[in-house]
């Protein structure tokens, strides 16, 4: 089985190195060149079309619905360089309609379509613990069943239409999104009431969440690295989709109305290029101390 993998940003390389380690056949493709030492053994092609071209499978993890366009739809992506049978699988958090879009197209050069957005931030990703959201025919979803098994902790199959998996992620995103938010209002709050921020968090989470995200989000929160995972200008990208989906459903959702407000202030601050947690918290911190 040859397997394509277009995308080595962040999430993509550490996902394409497992892939190569588990022993699957990979050619990898990246717009910009990486390091060799970065690549970890990858085999890489000049170009996209080379790189799915006689392939069985072509995974791609690329930034937004822009990339994934240009690279797979655009004139000359590589929808039309694939074979007919193969597999195009969307790591990627992209637009449900991008989503429809993408399964019609392969669908009318006879190939398949599946949607597999990950859970996890770069680091998960490396460890192996990512966990996949999956849609799509049946029979692709078991097909792709062991490859993504060695890069997951573990996967739902949400669907046979691959769309429901990307609007999945979405709404988990959004489900994140509304936790930092909250984190961020209650550290200002038990800060302000003379509570270490560090205790609260330790606190709230025993008594009531017992969540290993409470705990992680709320530790970059209040020990941020130096390099940002995911960035605010990514959250707003993520909360956009969301409601642009959800308005083409005729559903309100007002919470998430609030927090695009909330994220695009954040960018507005010059926070855009922040971590996505870091720059909520950044933000409410001075939303306190401007009253």
């Amino acid at each position: 089985m040859k397997i394509a993998f277009l995308g080595l940003g962040k999430m993509g390389m550490p996902i394409a190195r497992r892939l190569h380690e588990s022993g699957a056949d990979v050619t990898a493709w990246n717009r910009t060149a990486k390091p060799m030492a970065e690549l970890g053994g990858l085999q890489v092609a000049p170009a996209a079309k080379d790189a799915v071209a006689g392939c069985d499978i072509v995974f791609t993890m690329l930034n937004d619905d822009a990339a994934v366009s240009s690279v797979v739809l655009g004139e000359g992506g590589v929808a039309t360089s694939m074979a007919p049978g193969a597999i195009h699988v969307s790591l990627s958090t992209i637009s449900v309609q991008l989503s429809e879009r993408l399964t019609a197209e392969h669908s009318r050069l006879g190939q398949t379509f599946v949607a597999a957005p990950v859970f996890g931030r770069p680091n998960v990703a490396e460890q192996g613990k990512l966990w996949i959201a999956i849609a799509g025919e049946p029979a692709a979803v078991e097909r792709l069943h062991p490859l993504l098994s060695a890069i997951s902790r573990g996967i739902t199959i949400v669907g046979a239409e691959p769309r429901q998996a990307h609007a999945l992620k979405l709404g988990g995103n959004f489900m994140i999104t509304a936790m930092i938010q909250a984190l961020s209002e209650g550290f200002v709050f038990a800060s302000a009431q003379g509570i270490d921020p560090t205790v609260f968090l330790e606190t709230v989470n025993a008594a009531l969440f017992q969540s290993p995200f409470y705990a992680s989000y709320g530790k970059v929160m209040l020990n941020p690295t130096k390099q940002p995972e995911a960035t605010i200008a990514l959250g707003i990208k993520d909360t956009n989709l969301l409601r642009e989906a959800a308005s083409a459903s005729k559903t309100r959702l007002p919470l998430a109305d609030l927090l695009g407000r909330q994220l695009q202030m954040a960018s507005d601050a010059g926070l855009a290029r922040e971590d996505w947690a870091v720059g909520q918290y950044h933000l409410a911190q001075s939303v306190a101390l401007t009253r």
